[in-house]
């Protein structure tokens, strides 16, 4: 691995996500490493540089690499290659997850920014990170904006970071309550991130203490990509009011179901469960019919 030491360099003049979000990753490496934004890299130069100077994390020559999907990376894109899963075992993840998730990340955050940098094809947060360039009859310094930037795509990352490990954290309650459950329907102790978990498995339905008091149950998808789910709430409940759909469902302290059918709120954990069985019972009575037929 690079050697990462109290002194990085990159391009001056007009910046983007790319350099930004690069610049971000490794103030959060080694928060005391000094950027330095120039036009030439000094051939005595012993910091890291990116973004500029042909070196391993340049990506402006003919033969700079690409991921194995076939998209090319940016420096920010070779940047977290090398350094990413270190540094998710840093904050707390295993190597395995540390792997899983530098990779993940890659794929759903960092692949955008580098396409876009590569491109110019468009994309919401690099548009939102170029926004704090000088505007063209601006006396602001460059480099000051460039360090505006940073502090945004800083926020932005560690929130990335600290979302990922926190999901790690979940896995294991999540396992947990699974094991205990009836293998339709598990009971959360509290809200944490399900969906790595229960999505693979034979769960059907999710309940968790609601923040607005009361439990909320929730439909588990099929898939991680798709919004359809495994068995959805009864039709005739969908976006009824909180007076009629205890009288509609038979479930006493049923308050809410929205009008997609993937989530209810209830007042108790038992009317939770009642909602969810309901809900299953509907499911297999429509899949017997199916192949009577």
């Amino acid at each position: 691995m690079t050697e990462l030491n109290d002194y990085a360099m990159t391009h001056g003049g007009k910046f983007h996500a790319d350099d930004v979000f690069s610049a971000a990753l490794l103030k959060i490496i080694n928060p005391n490493i000094k950027i330095i934004r120039t036009f030439e890299v000094p051939d005595d130069f012993e910091g890291l540089v990116f973004d500029i100077g042909g070196g391993k994390f340049d990506h402006h020559q003919e033969d700079s690499p690409n991921r194995e999907n076939g998209m090319p990376y940016a420096a920010f894109g070779l940047l977290w290659k090398e350094f990413g899963k270190n540094l998710l075992c840093k904050a707390g993840c295993t190597p395995e997850q540390a792997e899983a998730e530098a990779l993940r990340l890659d794929e759903k955050f960092i692949q955008p920014l580098d396409e876009d940098d590569n491109t110019g094809c468009g994309n919401q947060l690099a548009g939102i990170i170029g926004l704090f360039n000088p505007t063209w009859d601006s006396n602001e310094n460059s480099d000051v904006c460039f360090e505006q930037a940073v502090k945004i795509a800083d926020i932005i990352l560690n929130k990335k970071i600290d979302s990922i490990v926190s999901t790690q954290r979940a896995k294991i309650l999540v396992e947990e309550a699974l094991k205990k459950s009836d293998g339709k329907i598990v009971i959360l102790p509290q809200f944490a991130p399900w969906k790595h978990v229960l999505v693979p498995s034979d769960a059907q339905f999710v309940v968790y203490p609601s923040q607005r008091g009361g439990y909320n149950a929730q439909v588990i998808p099929i898939d991680m990509e798709t919004k359809e789910s495994k068995c959805d709430f009864p039709e005739e409940w969908a976006g009824k009011t909180e007076e009629q759909l205890p009288l509609i469902s038979g479930v006493e302290t049923l308050t809410f179901c929205h009008k997609g059918r993937f989530l209810i709120s209830v007042k108790n954990i038992k009317d939770a469960v009642k909602a969810c069985e309901i809900a299953l019972k509907q499911k297999e009575a429509a899949e017997t019919e199916v192949n009577e037929n």
